[in-house]
C-alpha cells in the first residue's frame, strides 16, 4: 500500500502537469520529487507518469490511481480532523469520579487553584464533570471507562489500574462532648471499638472498608464488627447523626475538623489502632497518563502535595 505522502505527490503532478511545480506545491526539491515518484512506481509495479517537453503527464494507470488516491486522501483528512477534535476534547474536558470525602473536602480547592493557574498562564480552564460516590463505585467507573480519573480512599492500588498518592488523611473516632468516652484519659481499645455499634457509611465506602481492614489486621481475620447503629449514604449525614446523638462514628479528620475546633465533637483516641491512610488518584491505561486533561491535573496536584 503506497504511503499517503506519495499519493499526495501523484495528485500534485496531475494538478500542475510538472514535477518541478508539484515539488514547489509540496515544498520538495526536484530531486526529492523524482525519488518519491520512482519509489511509488517501484512499490506499485506500475508506470505512473511520463516526462514530456512540457512537463509531465500521468499514464492511464496513473490517472486511475490518482482518482483512488483523491478519495483516500479526503478520507484521511477527515480522520485527521476527527483525531484533532478528539484530542482537543480530551485535553479540555475531564470526567472525575471521587469518593465523598475527597469530593467534599479536597477537590473543590484543587479545582479552584487549577482554574486560577490556567488563567494565569493564559489557557482555557479544563471543563470538569464530577460525580461523588463511594470508593467501590469509583473503581467500577474507571474500569468501565465511564470516568477518566478517580479518587479513592484506601491502602493500595485496585487490581488492573494505575494509581498515585495525592494526599494523606487520618480517620478519627468522634463522639458528643458529654459521651462517657470523653472522660477516659487513656482512650479506647480497638476491641472496644469493634464491639460498639457505630454510625457508619454504606458498604463500599472507602472509610468503612479502611476501618474494617484495620480492625481485622489488629484483632484477627475472624473478628466481626458490631452491627451499625445507623447506616447512611453520605459523610455529611453520618456527621449530622452523631451531632444529633445517634452514637459514635469514625470519620475523616478532614470532614470533622471544624466540629473538633468548635468543641461540637470530641476526638477519642483509639490507643492500639493506626488509622492513617493514603488518598489516591486512579486511572486506566499506561503508568504515565497520555497528554491531556488527566496528566495536566495530576501534575497540578503534584505541585500542591510535593
Amino acid at each position: 500500500m503506497p504511503d499517503l505522502s506519495s499519493l499526495e505527490l501523484l495528485l500534485a503532478i496531475a494538478r500542475t502537469g510538472s514535477l518541478s511545480a508539484a515539488g514547489r506545491d509540496l515544498g520538495l526539491t526536484q530531486q526529492a520529487v523524482s525519488a518519491r515518484l520512482a519509489g511509488l512506481e517501484a512499490r506499485t509495479g506500475i508506470r505512473l507518469a511520463v516526462r514530456t517537453t512540457r512537463g509531465a503527464v500521468l499514464t492511464p494507470a496513473g490517472t486511475v490511481l490518482a482518482g483512488w488516491a483523491d478519495r483516500l486522501l479526503q478520507a484521511a483528512h477527515e480522520v485527521d480532523t476527527g483525531i484533532a477534535s478528539l484530542r482537543a476534547d480530551a485535553q479540555g474536558r475531564m470526567r472525575i469520579a471521587a469518593s465523598l470525602t475527597i469530593a467534599e473536602q479536597l477537590l473543590p480547592a484543587w479545582l479552584v487553584t487549577m482554574r486560577a493557574q490556567a488563567r494565569h498562564q493564559g489557557k482555557e480552564p479544563i471543563e470538569v464533570v464530577l460525580q461523588a460516590t463511594n470508593s467501590d463505585t469509583v473503581v467500577d467507573q474507571i474500569r468501565a471507562g465511564d470516568a477518566d480519573l478517580g479518587f479513592i480512599e484506601g491502602s493500595g492500588t485496585p487490581r488492573g489500574l494505575r494509581s498515585r498518592v495525592v494526599a494523606h488523611d487520618e480517620l478519627v473516632l468522634v463522639v458528643l462532648p458529654d459521651h462517657r468516652w470523653t472522660r477516659r484519659s487513656a482512650g479506647v481499645t480497638a476491641e472496644e471499638l469493634n464491639d460498639t455499634p457505630l454510625v457508619t457509611r454504606e458498604a463500599g465506602s472507602g472509610t468503612r472498608e479502611f476501618l474494617a481492614t484495620a480492625l481485622r489486621s489488629r484483632l484477627g481475620a475472624g473478628a466481626r464488627q458490631s452491627k451499625p447503629a445507623l447506616e447512611l449514604s453520605t459523610t455529611a449525614s453520618v456527621r449530622a447523626a452523631v451531632l444529633a446523638g445517634a452514637g459514635p462514628a469514625v470519620l475523616s479528620r478532614l470532614a470533622v475538623a471544624d466540629d473538633l475546633r468548635g468543641d461540637r465533637l470530641h476526638h477519642v483516641v483509639v490507643v492500639d489502632l493506626d488509622l492513617r491512610r493514603e488518598l489516591r488518584a486512579i486511572w486506566n491505561g499506561p503508568r504515565t497518563p497520555p497528554a491531556g486533561a488527566v496528566r495536566t491535573f495530576l501534575a497540578h496536584l503534584g505541585t500542591r502535595t510535593g
